[in-house]
């Protein structure tokens, strides 16, 4: 009887790999019913009939990052519904799902994994928006370029890390190149992490930092990259970086850490990693053994601590502090990007998020690839590979060769009761080669 029953299953499950290999052969999608995954929300869509594709976002639901993940869904939503819910003549139904773990609000490698193949086998999911998290971008980019059909098109409203999309000393594991055996499926609607370091190396330099120490999270490949990026750029531009190291992030104190810098005698300290990573106990460290943020050791961080979260959980503490986003937050948005921001006000919690846009960005920009794809998922990636958007909610870019926008202003925050705009930069080319060398 056992054997019987494992023949069954064993027919069964090849049953539906010749279901969904069949579909994906044919170039499109069937109907949307949903990613049967239980990370994945029910299937949002209010227009007529049913939906013949499906977009999905993959996002962290849980832990600090939970809110702004909430207004980047909001703000594709409000995208969809704009349209109507149809791309040219394909209806497109919308599924939002989780990359995080319940326990740490962080995302992990199995979780990204098995998002990423239960989308590809979904030969209705036509694009997926996201990731928020490089690392899980990389787990996922290739997974969705394999996928039935041509590979399933990423776009990304948050990721900032290099290597994804171009070379750097710093890339390992044969990236980018390794992420696309196949079609370049990838493209990302923010600068990446060599416009950021350039950017807060240049903000840092004209605030008259001359000496810099460098903190990044421990284990985390991008905290790191962010670091390098910094570092590069800091050393151009004529900044000293007189430490470099590492913090744990499962640490109950940073004073022994935070002293050690304190020795280096820094005039700014650099936070690269999250604050899902013990950052608000990072911040209260910093100040209580280097004093103030506003005082003689300034505070910088990259956009992983530029979220409303980090000023609720260091409280008083992060009062002060600088924080880089890549591109433009919601206040300096004009024409469509306002517009979009004036509706998030009436519609989610709290300040609008600085990703909130570009998931709006993101989602624009899949629709206008949707439009002419007819079902076919690699004809939407050939489409996002070749975006020019015109007047969009975050400006006018195209898509260049490697996925990137082909502009890269960043913007630099101050914390007070919210994070609020405090300079736009455009860095030189020469400062942003320097921070992609490290």
């Amino acid at each position: 009887m056992r054997n019987r029953l494992v023949l069954s299953a064993l027919l069964t499950t090849l049953l539906i790999v010749v279901a969904v290999l069949g579909a994906g052969a044919a170039g499109g999608a069937t109907g949307a019913t949903g990613v049967s995954l239980r990370a994945c929300g029910p299937v949002q869509y209010e227009g007529s009939g049913a939906p013949s594709a499906l977009i999905v976002s993959d996002l962290p639901l849980d832990g600090d990052s939970r809110q702004r993940s909430i207004q980047m869904n909001t703000a594709i939503e409000l995208v969809l519904k704009g349209a109507d819910w149809k791309a040219g003549s394909t209806t497109v139904g919308f599924q939002a799902c989780d990359d995080s773990s319940p326990k740490t609000g962080l995302w992990t490698k199995a979780i990204c994994q098995a998002n990423a193949k239960a989308y590809a086998a979904d030969p209705s999911v036509l694009a997926v928006i996201g990731t928020y998290n490089s690392g899980c971008a990389e787990v996922e980019i290739p997974i969705l370029g394999n996928a039935p059909g041509g590979g399933v098109a990423m776009v990304s409203p948050g990721n900032t890390a290099i290597c994804l999309t171009e070379s750097s000393p710093e890339c390992a594991g044969g990236t980018p190149k390794s992420l696309y055996p196949k079609a370049h499926n990838y493209a990302r609607v923010v600068p990446n992490d060599a416009y950021q370091g350039a950017g807060l190396a240049s903000f840092a330099k004209g605030e008259g930092v001359k000496r810099a120490y460098v903190l990044y999270a421990g284990g985390d490949p991008t905290s790191l990259g962010q670091a390098h990026t910094f570092r590069g750029a800091a050393t151009k531009s004529g900044i000293k970086v007189v430490g470099f190291a590492a913090w744990n992030p499962k640490a109950s104190s940073y004073t022994a850490l935070m002293e050690k810098a304190a020795k280096a005698e820094p005039d700014a300290v650099l936070l690269a990693g999250l604050i899902e990573e013990n950052g608000a106990r990072l911040i209260k460290d910093k100040v209580a053994v280097l004093g103030p943020n506003p005082g003689a050791v300034k505070l910088l961080a990259p956009d992983g601590f530029a979220q409303q979260s980090t000023i609720d959980l260091a409280g008083p503490a992060s009062k002060g502090m600088f924080a880089s986003v890549p591109g433009l937050v919601p206040q300096e948005l004009k024409g469509p990007g306002k517009a979009l921001v004036s509706e998030l006000k009436t519609t989610v919690e709290g300040p609008v998020e600085l990703y909130a846009p570009y998931a709006g960005q993101a989602a624009e920009l899949v629709l206008g690839a949707l439009s002419g794809a007819s079902g076919s998922r690699a004809a939407v990636i050939s489409a996002v590979a070749h975006a020019k958007v015109k007047n969009g909610i975050t400006g006018s870019f195209d898509i260049l060769p490697s996925g990137d926008p082909s502009i890269g202003p960043i913007t630099i925050s101050r914390a007070g009761s919210t994070f609020a705009p405090r300079k736009v930069i455009k860095p030189s080319a020469a400062l942003v080669a320097a921070a992609r060398k490290g």
